[in-house]
């Protein structure tokens, strides 16, 4: 087996696609005459419910003036299309996005301040609460169990409103008119999307017995081999394995992967190692079977504090976490399982033997993974404890359990529990909190 890497870099008027030309210049524009502006570039962010395009940087020949900016500038449309809840026929339907901030910048980014910095870039950034944006589509059907991709080919269009001017000279004045408005023409995106944490995570792929496992892996940024991290590992659901097309959609379809990234989502300011692995889906015994062998390489390749191995898993994820934790409790010292499928008993005396903590995240109305199926995890799971000679009391500290009623989903898809259990920084801050007891060799 070997191990390698390589850096890969509200709704408002339904509108058709079809609307609009995609020339660059407007009549009567400034210096850059008819390439005024000179590029489009969407920026996306991974909400709680996964990427959508969160801005766009529109790049003009010359440094702007953001004096004569304001958030009326610009209009932007969006795909309306979800993947959980429409067909891809609506992909072409887009509605106007609300735009909330409007400054300028120096590369095609946002900035936490909002602030204007000299530039030659306009970034509009937009209303993550708008329902349209999302960047996750269908990928292949090769059975009811659709697997998903990020859209290389985003939907997102623009509309200059008013007149961009640049920077005034030593007089007074707007300065000049670098790109008229242009009320009537749509235009699309040029450039690649830049992926906010996302293009920070490194590609690699576990080979084992002919079986090849693809993984992204994200490195604190002051990564120093002499110390030693907490490692999350990130288990997806069904969809984002890995199909031959779709190579790291486990980053953006869902919040787990880089939500441990984020102090706002986590509670902690500790650094912490990434591995999201992306695996075929063959069944659960033999994927776990390779997670557990990349795991036992990665632990010794990277600077990982091996008391502090977590996994957490999205929906078909939990088979390879109970299956990995029974085969290997050794390595883990917590797990979070959000909107998942059953424990069977054998795994449940296994993980208790070992003692490693748990909590279980589920929806109520659940319409993929009855609800059952949690409950019954739990209580497998404590049953086992309590065989063991734990009280119910010690029990229940190993295994929480948290059942979401409707109302705790921002989005109507109550299997995707992950959604308020990573809005919910406490169990995240339990999660990290978790370490196996020192052995002589630590």
């Amino acid at each position: 087996m070997r191990l390698r890497r390589g850096l890969i870099p509200l709704l408002a008027t339904l509108v058709l696609t079809a609307a609009a030309g995609t020339a660059y210049g407007s009549p009567g524009g400034g210096p850059g005459g008819g390439d005024a502006i000179r590029s489009i570039t969407p920026i996306t962010t991974v909400q709680t419910y996964g990427q959508k395009v969160s801005a766009v940087a529109i790049e003009y020949s010359a440094t702007v003036n953001p004096r004569t900016l304001d958030n009326s500038t610009f209009t932007v449309a969006d795909t309306i299309y979800n993947f959980r809840f429409n067909p891809i026929e609506d992909l072409p339907k887009l509605a106007d996005r609300t735009v909330t901030h409007t400054y300028t910048n120096g590369v095609p980014s946002t900035r936490g301040d909002h602030r204007s910095a000299p530039g030659r870039y306009v970034i509009v950034e937009l209303d993550p609460d708008d329902p349209g944006g999302w960047t996750v589509i269908v990928s292949k059907c090769p059975t009811f169990l659709c697997t998903v991709k990020v859209n290389p080919d985003l939907p997102t269009r623009v509309v200059q409103r008013r007149d961009v001017h640049g920077q005034p000279g030593r007089g007074a004045g707007k300065g000049p008119v670098l790109a008229r408005a242009t009320p009537r023409e749509s235009r699309p995106v040029t450039e690649k999307p830049v992926n906010q944490l996302v293009d920070e995570f490194t590609y690699g792929s576990f080979l084992s017995g002919g079986m090849v496992l693809p993984y992204h892996y994200h490195l604190p940024r002051n990564y120093q081999p002499g110390r030693r991290y907490p490692l999350m590992v990130v288990l997806p659901g069904h969809g984002m394995g890995w199909d031959g097309d779709n190579l790291g959609v486990q980053l953006a379809a869902d919040i787990p992967a880089t939500a441990w990234l984020q102090p706002s989502r986590t509670g902690s300011t500790e650094d912490v190692i990434v591995l999201a692995p992306q695996h075929q889906r063959v069944g659960g015994a033999a994927e776990a079977d390779l997670l557990v062998k990349l795991l036992d390489t990665f632990v010794r390749d990277f600077a990982v504090d091996t008391r502090r191995v977590y996994a957490t898993t999205v929906s078909y994820g939990s088979q390879l976490l109970w299956e990995a934790f029974a085969k290997r409790p050794d390595l883990f010292a917590g797990g979070l399982v959000t909107g998942g499928f059953p424990v069977n008993a054998t795994q449940a005396t296994a993980i208790a033997a070992a003692e490693v903590p748990l909590w279980i995240t589920h929806g109520e109305h659940d319409h993929l993974l009855n609800v059952t199926g949690a409950r019954n995890s739990s209580a497998l799971l404590r049953q086992a404890y309590v065989a063991r000679g734990k009280s119910p009391e010690q029990a229940e500290a190993l295994v929480h359990y948290t059942e979401y009623a409707d109302a705790a989903f921002s989005l109507p898809d109550y299997h995707a529990a992950f959604g308020p259990t990573y809005s919910d920084s406490g169990i995240l801050r339990w999660l990290l909190g978790q370490s196996k007891p020192a052995t002589a060799g630590d």
